[in-house]
């Protein structure tokens, strides 16, 4: 297999997994910033132009970002990331969804209507009047979790997981693009701070 990756918070995550769970795959880097993602070369491999892309052996595309990471995690060797019991595996999805929802989907979608505009105007539908709304939205929801967070050590319990890891990667994002992390929130900042200094994100 095959894994089409760049930089941004979406490829940052199945990087993050996959070191997370010490896996390598042969990878090819697409220029993004110059637009290569929306060149017919590229489009011919991933019509979705969407960076990160895993193409597996027999030429199948799989696209998005959990699904990636679900199918490396049920594929490869090792211990899981999305839970070895259906209790497990339904908190991680359940928080990587929310996580998902609340904040990455926001999040990027305002950037895109704001410092982001400039490079994704030509692109993509931007939302201009709506970035302010988008921003203050995270910052709502992740007062709620704040205060919702109930001494749990991970996003989604006592085990690190994919929830931990995509919501990390879209809060880093945000810290570089104008959407930092409120200090204010001490539950989530002590968090955040646990998971920046895994071996996964210093490497």
């Amino acid at each position: 297999m095959k894994l089409y990756t760049s930089v941004g918070p979406n490829p940052q995550v199945v990087t993050m997994f996959m070191a997370e769970r010490g896996l390598t795959v042969p990878a090819e880097q697409i220029d993004i910033i110059k637009g290569d993602n929306r060149q017919p070369d590229y489009l011919k491999t991933n019509p979705h132009g969407q960076a990160p892309a895993l193409v597996l052996d027999d030429g199948t595309l799989i696209t998005e970002i959990t699904a990636i990471c679900e199918y490396l995690d049920e594929t490869q060797p090792g211990d899981s990331l999305i839970g070895s019991t259906p209790e497990m595996r339904a908190q991680t999805r359940r928080w990587t969804r929310w996580a998902d929802l609340n904040v990455a989907d926001p999040l990027t979608v305002a950037f895109r209507g704001s410092e982001g505009l400039p490079m994704f105007k030509d692109r993509v539908v931007c939302v201009p009047e709506g970035a302010p709304g988008l921003k203050a939205y995270v910052q709502d929801r992740l007062s709620w979790l704040n205060e919702h967070w109930d001494g749990r050590e991970w996003l989604a319990g006592d085990n690190f997981s994919l929830a931990d890891i995509l919501l990390f990667c879209f809060l880093a994002f945000g810290e570089q693009v104008g959407q930092p992390l409120n200090r204010d929130f001490k539950n989530v900042a002590d968090w955040f701070d646990r998971v920046a200094a895994r071996e996964s994100v210093k490497g």
